[in-house]
């Protein structure tokens, strides 16, 4: 069951862990700087999200941002003919796309002399 989380403060567990689960810890802030640097604020980094109608801010703030996927208006930032995966502590490398194609390869240089 979904669970929402209001009141907590970056000191909690849940806003420091990459919780897995159907579980959304909402915590309020004054600046948007403030909420990038919070979520910044983390060893971890596979995904991150925005909701705004403010091309200019969504724009910013995916700049900013440290995960490997962002979702702008959007809750799912997996597409297959993208690369996947996280930042930080929250992966290596990438799968899907030509990126995560490229780890099954195996490049070659070959040069000959005539």
């Amino acid at each position: 069951m979904p669970t929402v989380l209001s009141k907590v403060n970056h000191s909690m567990r849940v806003m420091n862990e990459e919780t897995f689960g159907p579980v959304a810890p909402v915590m309020t802030f004054s600046k948007l700087d403030e909420a990038i640097q919070l979520a910044n604020d983390s060893e971890y980094g596979l995904a991150a999200y925005i909701y705004t109608n403010n091309l200019s801010t969504a724009i910013y703030a995916t700049e900013k941002l440290e995960a490997g996927g962002i979702g702008v208006n959007i809750n799912n930032v997996v597409d297959l003919q993208a690369p996947f995966g996280g930042w930080k502590q929250s992966g290596f490398g990438r799968e899907l796309g030509s990126y995560g194609i490229e780890s099954y390869l195996e490049v070659k240089h070959i040069r000959f002399g005539l």
